[in-house]
């Protein structure tokens, strides 16, 4: 089929069903959904036989779904309707959610049902839940919906009916948190419930600030509402029963008044706020540990979004270079969950006085990362790229002896899409090795991503798991 993709953002599912059906044989483009001028313009270049929408901020014309099917991937089970579905799933602590493929009508996510998935809905933040459950629920349910339709079928039922019924817009309101009732359960889900966008609005002595990246503080204990601590990146709150950790805070840049998501400790210190006193750091997020496990060395640094900025990369050194002291005759590079790894952390950059100078510091940071791992010799480096990759996070899993990567990985090995940057992470030594000199400058010039099967396929990893 030909179809064009309509999405607010080209994010991480949009990318996964562009990959999902182009490996199926269908025609694709794919337009952001700027305005209705936008839209009508892309179909009538594209002219395809169908629209998918995996993430919309705005309705679609009626002009639109009336000339051309439009299906909408909806983050909710059968029945329900709204734009805050998976918010309130955490928020409530669902047990089960799901996800919905219906075709576009006039009333908003009530038209004829396609297909849907459910899945266990894990205690984790909505922008995990998103990546992983939701996108594998969403392209298993897209594919049945294309194979429903080519076959000729009608859709499953006329109309998107269950109990779940429509819920409102999740508002800062319905997020705020009450540090002197609500336990800390309650506060992680609604953080949690918020996590990605928008946050939950907070205040750090006069600041407002948006809480993000929430975990459980074990053994820490103290009066409810108060900032007890920090610890590497992270700050420590205690609430009514406990305590819990909050990895980064959201807050707006004095200069441009946009608002910027920083590590925590890093967002204190662009306000000109003190911090609390140091604590023992137990179970606080983005945090680098080495493991021996069952005689192999295992290095997670699970990193919000995969972000690598300079201290990141100096205690990343220096968790490989305990590595390399172990006595392990092989090291597995685990990376995070959600990703592997995506290169510098362009917010820092952001956010810093010189962003140029910035900039460059952590480039060489990152560069001195790979080259730690290019020079580790006397034992097996495996790259086990478990999460999405980008730019010059794929880049520094070449430095391992063996990269091997999950089925279902979302890898963009490019720069392009970064302001045409030519990239570093020693890629014109490691690429070519890999794929020769023509292999290599074909995939800098893509634009696109890439999946676990096709970097296997050109060489560019060696298996998927």
């Amino acid at each position: 089929m030909r179809i064009l993709l309509l999405t607010h953002a080209f994010n991480s599912l949009s990318q996964r069903l562009w990959l999902s059906l182009a490996a199926a044989g269908h025609e694709l483009s794919v337009e952001f959904d700027i305005n209705d001028a936008a839209t009508r313009q892309a179909l009538a270049l594209w002219q395809p036989d169908l629209v998918i929408a995996p993430f919309l901020k705005r309705t679609i014309p009626e002009d639109v779904w009336r000339a051309t099917p439009c299906l909408i991937v909806h983050p909710g089970p059968l029945g329900d309707r709204g734009c805050s579905a998976l918010d309130w799933a955490i928020q409530q602590g669902r047990m089960r959610w799901g996800v919905t493929v219906l075709q576009a009508v006039a009333e908003l996510d009530a038209g004829p049902v396609w297909a849907h998935r459910e899945f266990a809905l894990r205690s984790a933040s909505k922008s995990s839940v998103y990546r992983r459950e939701l996108t594998e629920a969403a392209v298993a349910a897209v594919g049945e919906a294309l194979t429903r339709m080519q076959r000729g079928d009608g859709p499953l039922l006329g109309a998107n009916c269950g109990d779940e019924g429509e819920k409102p817009a999740m508002r800062q309101r319905d997020r705020r948190i009450d540090w002197q009732r609500d336990d800390m359960q309650t506060v992680l889900a609604k953080i949690r419930a918020a996590d990605g966008q928008p946050g939950v609005r907070d205040r750090y002595h006069d600041a407002t600030v948006w809480l993000h990246d929430a975990a459980p503080a074990p053994g820490v204990v103290g009066n409810a509402g108060d900032w007890l601590g920090h610890a590497g990146e992270s700050l420590v709150r205690a609430t009514c029963d406990g305590a819990l950790w909050v990895g980064h805070l959201q807050i707006v840049d004095a200069e441009t008044g946009r608002q910027i998501k920083l590590p925590a400790v890093t967002a204190l210190r662009t306000l000109g706020l003190p911090l609390p006193p140091a604590v023992a750091g137990e179970g606080m997020p983005n945090r680098i540990e080495f493991r021996i496990e069952d005689g192999v060395g295992v290095l997670r640094f699970p990193f919000l979004n995969g972000a690598l900025s300079v201290s990141r990369c100096d205690a990343l050194l220096a968790a490989i270079a305990q590595a390399a002291r172990s006595p392990v005759r092989a090291i597995v590079l685990l990376g995070g969950p959600e990703f592997w790894c995506n290169g510098m952390d362009l917010a820092s950059i952001e956010a810093s006085s010189s962003p140029a100078e910035a900039s460059l510091a952590n480039i060489e940071a990152i560069d001195e990362v790979c080259r730690a791992l290019i020079e580790l010799t006397g034992k097996w480096v495996i790259a086990a790229v478990c999460g999405n990759a980008g730019a010059g996070g794929v880049f520094m899993a070449l430095a391992a002896d063996e990269v091997l990567v999950r089925a279902g990985v979302v890898l963009n090995p490019h720069y392009r899409n970064m302001g045409n940057l030519y990239g570093s992470e020693y890629w014109t030594w490691l690429l070519p090795r890999r794929l020769g000199d023509d292999g290599a400058r074909a995939l800098m010039a893509t634009r696109l991503p890439l999946d676990a099967a096709d970097a296997v396929q050109r060489g560019l990893f060696d298996a998927v798991l």
